[in-house]
């Protein structure tokens, strides 16, 4: 279900509470990418993301995707009680679309040197943009049905064994063309193709993972060292098709601006 965001520039598949299952720039517009040099809890990483709006012109609603980091995988019972807090900020900022939450996100736990509370690492925004390819986010997804947060429809839940690990990775990878698809985009659209897990997954990289990808396989995967944010989930993935990539630094403007892939990181100040 594709619904329009007329005041962020974009539209948004309708997902659960905490988050959409992605977004796809409107036409005349494209959704740029932000990393933060250094990750912000929840608070100031709103107000360093306001900030960062407020330079480029845009309002609050053009906020359509949000990157987090969290000290371990939540219980379900805790990943409910961090979300009702979570979407509380977005409230804040009149977000909510008839109590539909418009933001893709994706929200993972570090396997090493994990943050003491939950961080924002990156966040996602439409700008004005004529001519730009068509741009989205798929929001980030485990071994768990498109809607639920029940822990009895985890894929293979409890299991690791390298036949349960394969059947989780082809469940989130239908997961995700199933939202390539709704979006009306594709896996060749992508810039970026993320992978969260802690365990082996080499022996498919190529032909699962990699054989979906077509042309955008020549960009590689990111595989970060972390696991999905509830205990019992193995495998996460998202993906997303930016016109750029930036990384902002610390108590820096937030004009002052690189590219990611020119490898340029702002000096803090």
């Amino acid at each position: 279900m594709l619904i329009q965001n007329l005041r962020g520039n974009y539209s948004f598949l309708k997902g659960i509470s905490p988050y959409s299952a992605g977004v796809v720039a409107s036409p005349g517009y494209a959704i740029e990418h932000a990393w933060l040099c250094s990750f912000l809890p929840l608070r100031p990483g709103f107000e360093t993301i306001d900030k960062h709006l407020r330079s480029l012109g845009r309002p609050r609603f053009a906020l359509c995707g949000i990157e987090l980091r969290s000290p371990r995988p939540f219980s379900f019972q805790g990943f409910a009680e961090f979300n009702s807090t979570y979407v509380d900020m977005l409230k804040g900022w009149d977000i909510l679309q008839e109590a539909l939450n418009p933001v893709a996100r994706t929200n993972v736990a570090p396997g090493v040197y994990p943050p003491t509370e939950p961080v924002i690492c990156g966040f996602s925004y439409t700008v004005p943009s004529a001519n730009s390819p068509q741009t989205f986010v798929v929001a980030g997804a485990g071994e768990l049905p498109e809607g639920s947060l029940d822990p009895h429809d985890v894929i293979r839940r409890g299991e690791t064994s390298s036949e349960a690990l394969l059947e989780k990775v082809r469940f989130v990878l239908r997961l995700m063309e199933t939202r390539l698809r709704a979006l009306g985009v594709a896996w060749s659209q992508a810039t970026t193709v993320d992978v969260y897990t802690v365990h082996n997954i080499y022996p498919w990289l190529a032909s699962e993972i990699l054989a979906r990808l077509g042309p955008s396989q020549l960009q590689g995967v990111t595989w970060h060292f972390a696991h999905p944010p509830i205990v019992s989930i193995e495998y996460e993935m998202d993906l997303r098709g930016c016109i750029s990539d930036l990384v902002l630094g610390n108590a820096i403007p937030s004009a002052a601006r690189f590219h990611f892939r020119d490898r340029s990181v702002l000096p803090s100040r």
